[in-house]
């Protein structure tokens, strides 16, 4: 159990039987009244965010959520399909429960299976991806104005916006937490 004096950053407890992760917390001692602690909490299942108030001596039991790399097999229909490298176990995913997760992210390339109590409620894929560009228009000469974008579409199908400098076929790297170009590789 942890008492709401505790509360850190990342933290993830089970409220009511959801789990929660802390996203920020401040400790609010007003000149009047009991101290009391205001949270913005972020629901991991439906990724809702909520802001709730707890007094420091509410105790509430630390939800354990366990991380599992898998690589990616292949997408069939609306099911993806993934495989432990440890036990060569597959698992079939679909489309509502991964989410547009799986917009930056090849065949065979290595994810994060987030699951608590066996259950498993998202996907995360690496930080940063390096990916081809597959279409994209070319530059216009003389189109040299600071920050000036295009629409670019890489191998995996998703649509990112880079600089007019990239052409079709140049490797470009991804951050897939926003999907912003980052740089050409």
């Amino acid at each position: 159990m942890i008492s709401a004096g505790d509360f850190k950053n990342g933290l993830t407890i089970e409220i009511d039987g959801v789990v929660f992760q802390i996203l920020e917390f401040q400790h609010v001692k007003p000149g009047k009244g009991a101290a009391f602690v205001r949270t913005k909490l972020k629901n991991v299942v439906d990724g809702g965010i909520v802001e709730k108030t707890f007094r420091p001596t509410d105790k509430y039991p630390q939800a354990h959520i366990d991380k599992k790399e898998m690589q990616y097999l292949y997408a069939e229909g609306d099911m993806y399909n993934f495989m432990d490298m440890e036990t060569y176990d597959q698992i079939a995913l679909t489309d509502e429960a991964i989410g547009d997760t799986m917009k930056f992210v090849k065949e065979n390339d290595m994810v994060k299976m987030v699951s608590y109590k066996g259950n498993i409620f998202s996907v995360e894929p690496p930080m940063f991806v390096e990916l081809e560009v597959t279409e994209t228009e070319p530059g216009v000469k003389g189109d040299t104005a600071t920050n000036v974008t295009k629409p670019a579409t890489v191998e995996t199908g998703a649509t990112v916006n880079v600089p007019i400098f990239v052409n079709q076929g140049d490797v470009i790297q991804i951050d897939t937490r926003t999907g912003e170009y980052l740089k050409r590789v």
